[in-house]
């Protein structure tokens, strides 16, 4: 299956607005429905997976560009971007193993459908649903008024989840 071909959907808004617990509650659930889910997070600061003392740490440290930490449960790949430009949403998707759908957390500039979460308590923004005709649905913890795009609550799981099946041509 090609990246074209992936199904991807994504989770979306402003800081603090949401978007990690409905992209947790959401893998839960659609998992839980026997979908096969992979993620991907935008992070739009500094992060480390990895830390001072591990043995990855130091093979980083010493100049490697990529350290594959492998084991009997799990393995990563971490890569050092060393002077290169972050890599586009498409190159991450087209490194993931095939799954029935990949669930995009941020990269709200990007043009795959996705929802746009909103909390009161969360950082004020203009909607991106004003101006991103991929944002398709809004998940909110309050009443967001009259919208000409479907709108749930933050905490209806299952028909965010059910839209999503549709959405992404899971159903």
């Amino acid at each position: 299956m090609s990246t074209t071909q992936k199904r991807i959907f994504g989770i979306t808004g402003w800081k603090n607005s949401g978007k990690t617990t409905l992209t947790v509650r959401l893998v839960e659930e659609l998992t839980r429905r026997g979908w096969r889910i992979s993620t991907i997070k935008h992070a739009h600061h500094d992060f480390d997976i990895d830390h001072e003392g591990t043995d990855s740490f130091r093979h980083r440290k010493a100049g490697a560009g990529e350290v594959a930490i492998v084991s009997g449960r799990r393995w990563a790949l971490m890569h050092e971007l060393q002077g290169e430009d972050e890599p586009s949403l498409g190159d991450i998707v087209a490194r993931l193993a095939p799954c029935d759908l990949i669930i995009v957390e941020g990269y709200k500039r990007e043009a795959h459908k996705k929802i746009e979460v909103r909390r009161l308590e969360g950082r004020k923004g203009d909607p991106l649903s004003a101006t991103d005709p991929n944002v398709v649905a809004i998940a909110s913890d309050h009443p967001v008024g009259e919208q000409a795009i479907p709108a749930f609550d933050l905490d209806d799981i299952t028909r965010i989840a059910d839209f999503i099946e549709v959405q992404s041509g899971l159903r």
